[in-house]
């Protein structure tokens, strides 16, 4: 078994999900000036960590070339990001969890102080970080939250199978 592929696969399951819940966000909730945690701003966070969390060190990262420091930061911003600048990050982390996982030394501490577990064990931490959000934002949008579908694995497109479980 390739664990290497699993891992890929559950990261590409979990981002397809935060995929899906943010097309499904009416613009009205994208940046709801009564939510005191935005759609947009934790659908970021959760970027902005998987993509931390798949370099080797916290020194090694390099911020995304379209990173603007108060999206991470969570500041309320009067012109939101568009939902296509996000989806492109999230497109950016999809081929980081390709490109990174291969090479990752899994036995090798995670790399960030604040996280006192081995990388591998990160790989699942960061994964489930991705996946708390998205329950997070599927709560957000209520009736619209039944358009997402489950997904179980990305490993199928791989085998040209359909991804998607219901």
């Amino acid at each position: 078994m390739d664990f290497r592929e699993v891992i890929i696969a559950q990261y590409h399951a979990a981002l397809e999900m935060l995929k899906e819940t943010i097309l499904a966000c009416p613009d009205a909730l994208w940046h709801n000036p009564e939510d005191r945690n935005k759609f947009w701003q934790v659908a970021y966070h959760a970027l902005f960590y998987t993509h931390l969390y798949l370099q080797e060190t916290e020194e090694a990262f390099q911020p995304w070339s379209r990173h603007r420091e108060e999206y991470k930061l969570g500041q309320d911003t009067a012109e939101p990001p568009p939902k296509a600048l996000i989806l492109d990050y999230l497109a950016f982390c999809q081929n980081q969890a390709a490109t990174n996982v291969p090479t990752l030394v899994f036995d090798a501490p995670s790399g960030f102080y604040w996280l006192k577990f081995s990388k591998f064990e990160l790989q699942f931490y960061s994964i489930r970080h991705i996946q708390q959000h998205v329950g997070e934002l599927m709560e957000c949008l209520g009736p619209h939250a039944g358009e997402i579908d489950w997904v179980g694995s990305h490993r199928a497109e791989i085998n040209n199978q359909n991804p998607k479980i219901q």
